[in-house]
């Protein structure tokens, strides 16, 4: 039994209808726009961002190969993705758990590793290709 208005309104409601098609085609971009808009009030995305555009000048400098802007580009939508997934991660934890927690500061702490992880690979790779293969010729 609700007491909430909100939640006995809820129940009533038919489910929502799912797009198909075309129409489910231009609503899902719709949604990873969305999505995009809001990581970019990232700060921690501006700087990947940024640092992705440092390397990128880096990569022209040194006369990197396709190959290795490929991977760099592929190294890169993985951070994005890391980071969107942690975006989420904080605001779920922060709308079900407003107030400070164990289990949410773990569950901010796991997402914020798991982009930290994808920035040393990164950071990793540029050094590789940038530093070690081209100036060393390793």
């Amino acid at each position: 039994m609700y007491l909430n208005e909100d939640y006995r309104r809820m129940a009533s409601e038919k489910p929502v209808k799912k797009l198909t098609g075309i129409r489910h085609f231009f609503a899902a971009a719709t949604y990873s726009f969305g999505g995009a808009k809001r990581l970019l009030g990232e700060a921690a995305f501006r700087h990947e961002l940024g640092a992705f555009a440092v390397a990128m000048i880096a990569f022209a400098i040194s006369g990197a190969t396709f190959f290795q802007y490929v991977a760099a580009f592929v190294l890169f939508l993985l951070m994005i993705a890391f980071e969107a997934l942690n975006t989420a991660i904080e605001e779920i934890v922060d709308r079900v758990s407003p107030e400070i927690s164990e289990m949410g500061k773990n569950a901010k702490d796991l997402g914020s590793l798991a982009c930290l992880c994808l920035i040393l690979a990164n950071g990793g790779y540029v050094a590789y290709v940038v530093v070690f293969s081209h100036l060393f010729g390793i």
